[in-house]
């Protein structure tokens, strides 16, 4: 038994040392770089790609099998320009388990791999060549066993040529623990990501345990987490995480998700922003979804100017459906909202349904009610209920909101869309039947002097992409009531066009256009208004009684600033105004002439009794137009035309300063007949000049009195004459 033994020994010895033998002489006469041609041209024949070998190959045989590659290039599928490139790869391999059939690799070290990935715009790629099966080979199952992997100093560029974006990763760095069929193991990643529209600069690192059965087909990552800082879906200060486990069974066809969390965190501007959201169980078995309920939470922090804080909770129950769709009976968002100057809490329930082969998914039966108190609003509290449906289409980036509610006493009508989600275009189409907006504004409060004024901000017309109209039955805004509102607008290109802007007011209509530019910025209004009763229209918007008559107001207007202060200094354009049949209130000019006559007669010896007729000079025309440029509003053709008067005036209202100097003529013509008439037939002809100067809060009225009282009366008998006609003449200016 032992001679046997010893013979066996030997011959395992002379065996073993003759395979030495053959591989060390091997390794001295073959030379792996004198196989490169026909390696570059086998590539070119079966892949249709320019393989590039610049470095040398070099082949180790102790103590294990090993490869090192120089700097390796395939270029684009049937082109010359470069698709990925390895600046160097090394992998040694174990021998014996190699004769077995198993492959077990001891080291695999990768560096500077690079690649450029496309999408094109008709969907296909420009790596669908290397995806697809050769149909010549067999699918045969061999074991592996790796010690490690290592790959350094890599990065890729993904370009979407259909969606229009580019993203970047770089210094990729990607570890591994051992990988062999059945035996747990850990792997890290690190990776910096780089993108624009949207803007992305992220610093991204995984870590998870894996195990996997090849033969099996069974795959598990235990502890997943992903960590991800930086800058990304319009938040600053990104701190975003997920965390769970996830196993995959394709022989069962079988997938389970559990205890998944993700977290975001990050600023948006000044505000803070918070995300979390909890999935206990998301299984796929044999083609069918289930879940567990789903929580979202989400809050948000203003630490601007406008302090407060949101919170929004959905709650999604079971989810069931296949392959190709799902739904939940009914989901479920919670709203709570604090300001310094209001409360608002409010719920929404919808059903949701999805299909995943047309990405589509619709929320069919939306019901929800909010209800708010802000002690801003004039009204103090409000309450919205809402009814309609909404639908998302992710393979046409589409999006759609059918919505009817009522507000208070409005009812409410949106329809809007949403297309291209990377640069959004949206539809929106509003149609209320009344609505009165002073209960929604806060109380209008005189700006301090002493303070800045706010800078006017119309950056979102910067990206804003939009179209659509609103119309309203019956509009209170500002206290000016108006009927049958139109505005159809349109934005773009940093500009928001509304043409026609119209609304019947008053016993008259108006139409007209307005412009707002981002650049600047710049406004830009047109308006006709025609037939308007100016009385009530005064009462409302001014709290004025001191106008009477119809007629029509025409501007064409233009200003640049970024205040309304610079704006108002800036105005460049023009302006008319035309009255009939009306009445200037809070003043009698012939009643005030009548009375300065009668102080004339007292001194001549005639007794002159004064009229007592009510407190207004009526007329039957009323014009004037203005010329504006740089803020100041010039006129020169004043006129206004009673049975007693003719009034014509000219200069300049200093609309950025909130200056006027004005001069007005009044002249008594003496048309009436009557007693009256005859009161004033000694003035016919004397015209009264009327300088009005200062601020137009407090403007300062003077008259030259001489011409009509001559050099003969005395100065204190003059000045009474003067002051009677001095107070009316301020109530008309003022």
């Amino acid at each position: 038994m032992n001679k046997y033994l010893k013979y066996g020994l030997a011959a395992l010895a002379g065996t073993g040392f003759l395979i030495i033998s053959l591989i060390v002489a091997t390794s001295l006469l073959l030379n792996p770089n004198d196989y490169k041609p026909q390696i570059v041209q086998m590539v070119k024949e079966k892949n249709q790609r320019a393989l590039t070998l610049a470095g040398d190959i070099k082949l180790a045989f102790f103590p294990k099998l090993g490869l090192d590659l120089g700097r390796v290039s395939l270029s684009e599928f049937k082109g010359e320009k470069e698709f990925a490139a390895v600046e160097s790869a090394r992998l040694y391999l174990s021998w014996w388990p190699l004769l077995r059939k198993k492959m077990v690799v001891d080291q695999i070290r990768i560096q500077g791999v690079t690649a450029t990935l496309v999408r094109l715009k008709d969907g296909t790629t420009n790596f669908d060549d290397l995806l697809k099966k050769n149909e010549d080979s067999e699918d045969k199952q061999i074991n592996f066993d790796i010690n490690s992997i290592s790959i350094t100093k890599s990065a890729f560029t993904l370009q979407d040529k259909k969606a229009g974006r580019q993203f970047a990763l770089s210094d990729i760095s990607l570890k591994t623990g051992r990988l062999t069929s059945g035996k747990p193991t850990e792997a890290s990643a690190d990776f910096v990501l780089k993108g624009e529209a949207p803007r992305v600069e992220a610093q991204v690192h995984l870590t998870a345990g894996l195990t996997f059965d090849t033969e099996a087909k069974r795959f598990a990552v235990n502890g997943l987490n992903l960590e991800i800082t930086g800058e990304a879906a319009g938040l600053s200060k990104l701190s975003a995480g997920l965390k769970g486990n996830i196993e995959l069974d394709r022989t069962a066809d079988t997938l389970l998700m559990e205890n998944l969390l993700m977290v975001v965190s990050g600023k948006n501007g000044t505000d803070d922003i918070d995300i979390k959201l909890t999935a206990p169980r998301l299984q796929w078995v044999a083609g069918k979804i289930a879940t567990d309920a789903i929580k979202l939470e989400t809050k948000m922090k203003q630490n601007g100017e406008a302090k407060g804080e949101m919170v929004l909770l959905a709650n999604i129950p079971s989810v069931s459906g296949d392959s190709q769709s799902f739904k939940t009976s009914k989901v479920t968002v919670d709203l709570n909202a604090k300001q310094p100057d209001g409360k608002y809490q409010g719920q929404v329930t919808s059903a949701l349904s999805g299909n995943f082969d047309d990405q589509q998914f619709a929320l069919a039966n939306i019901k929800g009610t909010l209800t708010g108190n802000n002690t801003k609003m004039s009204d103090g509290a409000m309450q919205i209920d809402l009814a309609g449906s909404a639908q998302l289409d992710l393979q046409d980036q589409s999006a759609t909101l059918n919505l009817t509610s009522h507000l208070n006493e409005s009812t409410i009508k949106l329809r809007g869309g949403i297309t291209q989600f990377a640069k959004p275009r949206i539809t929106l189409d509003l149609d209320l039947d009344k609505i009165d907006a002073d209960r929604y504004l806060p109380p209008q409060k005189p700006r301090n002097p002493s303070q800045p004024e706010k800078a006017l901000d119309f950056s979102i017309l910067k990206t804003l992409n939009a179209n659509g109209n609103i119309q309203v039955g019956s509009l209170t805004l500002y206290n000016i009531k108006a009927s049958n509102v139109r505005l159809d607008f349109k934005a773009g290109g940093g500009q928001l066009d509304i043409r026609p802007l119209s609304a019947d007011l008053y016993q008259g209509t108006m139409s007209g256009a307005l412009s707002l530019n981002a650049e600047g910025p710049k406004i830009t209004a047109r308006q006709n208004i025609s037939g308007v009763s100016i009385n009530p229209l005064l009462k409302d918007a001014l709290n004025k009684d001191i106008l009477e008559g119809r007629g029509s107001l025409n501007f064409d207007l233009r200003a640049e600033g970024t205040t309304v202060g610079s704006m108002k200094k800036s105005l460049q354009g023009k302006a008319s105004l035309n009255l009939r049949d009306g009445a200037v209130k809070g003043i009698n000019i012939p009643a005030g002439l009548r009375e300065a006559q009668s102080v004339l007669g007292t001194l001549t010896g005639k007794k002159v009794q004064a009229a007592n007729v009510q407190e207004k000079t009526e007329f039957s025309e009323l014009s004037a137009s203005f010329a504006i440029n740089r803020g100041v509003a010039h006129n020169k053709d004043l006129f206004a035309k009673s049975p007693l008067l003719r009034v014509s005036g000219n200069g300049d209202i200093d609309i950025g300063a909130d200056m006027i100097n004005y001069l007005v003529r009044a002249t008594v013509v003496g048309s009436l007949e009557g007693l009256r008439g005859r009161e004033l037939a000694s003035l016919k002809g004397v015209t009264v000049p009327v300088r009005v100067t200062g601020p137009l809060a407090a403007a300062e009225v003077t008259l030259d009195f001489n011409g009509l009282v001559g050099e003969s009366i005395q100065q204190g008998i003059k000045t009474r004459a003067t002051d009677t006609l001095k107070e009316g003449f301020k109530g008309l200016f003022r």
